[in-house]
């Protein structure tokens, strides 16, 4: 089930940088899922890697929001404690958060976002 996850972001950015390549450096993946030894993991603990975070990161303002936080799941997939605490934590604080379960429902959540250009 990872993989097919997985496979829906690698399609979701290959679409966002072929539709918008003016923005593509600023469409981010946190490198936090995947299996790690403890050493490994608490490396990545200690430079600033957050559980929950959110699978992909638009780092760029509309006129209502400041970024857009996207979390990937598949149609059963459910969110943990850590990610719901980042949805939280982001709309408190003027970030959009979607919970995205296919391709179709990425591409209809950028360019609604993208909708609300600030030029």
């Amino acid at each position: 089930m990872r993989h097919l996850e997985e496979n829906t972001q690698i399609a979701c950015v290959r679409w966002f940088t072929y539709q918008f390549p003016e923005l593509a450096g600023a469409l981010h993946h946190s490198p936090n899922g995947g299996k790690r030894n403890a050493r490994e993991a608490a490396r990545f603990k200690a430079m600033g890697t957050k559980a929950g975070f959110p699978d992909i990161a638009l780092f760029y303002p509309t006129n209502e929001y400041h970024a857009l936080f996207i979390e990937l799941k598949t149609d059963k997939g459910r969110q943990t404690e850590n990610q719901k605490w980042w949805q939280q934590w982001a709309t408190a604080h003027g970030y959009k958060y979607a919970v995205v379960r296919s391709f179709e429902e990425f591409v209809i959540e950028v360019k609604t976002y993208l909708k609300n250009n600030k030029s």
